[in-house]
């Protein structure tokens, strides 16, 4: 297959695939018969994401593969799109999200003792059923408390490759909590 119809399939895999794809999901699915090499795959999704440098979506990688989505700066007439609006998460819920995200593995306990105030099971199972954290075992401690981390979906959900782009902390945030939890 020549190179143009090459960028084209995986263009057309990307939209109608709904979820992310990862390059060796591409290399043995739609590419399977061609047999191309990753550093290959890559550069096709380069292409790609150069065509798409003046539109309005753009290629992005996620932590489970690349996507179209659409850009940022257009988010809040697209919401428009749909009748109903993003589901609101409390204030109790982020801070424990954003616990979760910026120290994993951490405990119950210790988001408790950062936030000063009891952690409901109501948002742990909201958190685990919308799949973006998951125990990843006990800490070695009396009565061995789960331990809890973010997930792959996470990382898609708020478009983020891997931990390391997570916004920097307000130092000024990080100055009010005990010496303890500090970094």
């Amino acid at each position: 297959m020549a190179k143009p119809n090459l960028v084209k399939l995986v263009e057309a895999a990307l939209f109608v695939a709904g979820r992310p794809l990862s390059v060796k999901e591409l290399q043995t699915t739609v590419l399977a018969d061609v047999g191309l090499a990753k550093a290959q795959v890559n550069m096709v999704l380069e292409e790609l994401s150069q065509r798409y440098q003046d539109s309005g979506i753009e290629l992005a990688e996620t932590a489970s593969g690349f996507q179209f989505r659409a850009r940022q700066e257009y988010a809040p007439q697209l919401a428009n799109l749909w009748a109903e609006k993003a589901p609101k998460f409390s204030r109790a819920m982020l801070e424990t999200l954003t616990l979760i995200a910026y120290r994993q593995p951490i405990t119950r306990g210790e988001i408790e003792a950062i936030r000063g105030v009891a952690v409901s099971s109501h948002i742990i199972s909201v958190l685990k059923e919308r799949n973006w954290i998951r125990s990843v075992g006990h800490k070695e401690i009396p009565g061995r408390p789960t331990l809890f981390a973010t997930t792959v979906s996470f990382l898609d959900y708020f478009g983020l490759k891997d931990l390391a782009d997570l916004p920097e902390l307000d130092q000024s945030l990080l100055e009010k909590l005990p010496q303890d939890f500090q970094t």
